[in-house]
């Protein structure tokens, strides 16, 4: 029974950086596209409304009617660019997609003000976009109520009763965590989980499965080197890329894109370590298991889907049901996502990750336990 031989484990290491090195195609992959990914996706992976195009038919004309357009400006939902004469010029901008949301004025609405009646404004919204079209709706609905409350103000000044309007039911509410409610703000967190596991689990499977397609796994085989040799040797420059592709993220999403952790910066740097470990193990394990690099990207593949689908990332997994909950309890990626928005949006410690930390742990030991057996019978 041969021993551990830090000469052996030595010579495949600098054999895999020399490897790695020469490899042109997949250094460059390890380096630029995690930072291609969180670029693309921290832009792409945007559901806040803002700034869409619309169209204005004002027939009114007068100070009010210009004075709602500007207010229709301000909720910063709606650009009120374009302005038209009629119901035709409407449909085709809907139509073509140039705008969203259709606001007509009609010609008595200064009139009706002015008279203290009640004035009537059409909204279209394209509805073909159900997020869009209920925010754009939900803003129109709160403007109206902030018109009308400040119009009747005015009226009852003007019939002089003084003190304004109080409503008999006041809510006030407030936002923690995330105030300016930016869906970037909660989208980067998660976005260094994803691209990091879909990244390094890809280069992992490759890199073995390439040995196998070239024949070179055969010879390391009939060498005196140990299985746990060869296996440290092949996983630990992965591991340092990781490192270098963890911080290209965190780097880009604190100050290129102004997402900030809340809490501490050491401890998502540890527990990314734990989730980077898991990953590198279900990288190994699809290498132990395809033949050629083809099936080690499909199986990759296989594995994206889920995580973006079931983890959280996109969609809450209170509003899953209870089945989709148990598989999504199946990804990794599912708790390092609680870890990561934990640290960066509400700045907690263990004291509140520890469940989601031991799961990940959990994960880590299982998963390389499996690949490592896996692994050293494929080499026997």
């Amino acid at each position: 029974m041969l021993k551990f031989s830090w000469v052996r484990f030595l010579a495949v290491l600098k054999k895999e950086f020399i490897h790695i090195r020469r490899d042109r195609a997949s250094l460059i992959m390890a380096i630029a596209m995690p930072l291609g990914m969180l670029l693309l996706f921290g832009y792409a992976v945007n559901t806040d409304v803002e700034h869409l195009p619309a169209v204005v038919w004002d027939q009114s004309q007068t100070a009010d009617s210009r004075d709602f357009i500007s207010s229709v400006r301000n909720t910063q939902y709606l650009d009120p660019d374009n302005f038209v004469s009629g119901y035709q010029q409407i449909e085709s901008y809907l139509d073509s997609g140039k705008a969203r949301a259709a606001v007509i004025i009609p010609p008595d609405f200064g009139k009706q003000l002015q008279g203290q009646k009640q004035a009537t404004i059409q909204v279209l919204v394209d509805g073909s976009d159900p997020t869009v079209a209920r925010a754009v709706m939900s803003a129109f609905q709160m403007l109206g109520l902030d018109k009308s409350l400040n119009l009747q103000s005015k009226r009852l000044e003007s019939m002089g009763i003084s003190g304004g309007m109080d409503l008999p039911l006041n809510i006030e509410t407030r936002v923690w965590y995330n105030p300016d409610m930016k869906s970037r703000n909660f989208n980067i967190p998660a976005l260094i989980g994803l691209i990091l596991q879909n990244v390094i689990a890809m280069l992992t499977s490759f890199s073995i499965v390439r040995e196998k397609e070239r024949g070179t796994m055969e010879q390391l085989v009939v060498t005196p080197i140990r299985s746990l040799e060869l296996l440290l040797g092949k996983l630990l420059p992965f591991v340092v890329i990781g490192f270098i592709s963890l911080s290209l993220i965190l780097t880009t999403g604190i100050f290129w894109f102004g997402v900030i952790p809340m809490g501490s910066i050491s401890l998502l740097i540890l527990l990314s370590t734990i989730f980077l470990f898991t990953i590198l193990a279900i990288g190994l394990l699809i290498s132990s298991i395809a033949k050629t690099q083809l099936q080690a990207m499909q199986m990759t593949f296989i594995l994206i889907l889920p995580s973006i689908l079931l983890s959280g990332f996109v969609f809450p997994r209170e509003t899953m049901p209870k089945l989709l909950q148990l598989m999504g309890g199946l990804l990794p990626l599912t708790y390092f996502l609680e870890i990561v928005r934990g640290i960066f949006l509400k700045g907690v410690g263990l004291d509140f990750l520890w469940q989601d930390t031991l799961a990940l742990c959990l994960f880590a030991v299982i998963l390389l336990a499996v690949a490592s057996k896996k692994f050293k019978k494929n080499l026997d």
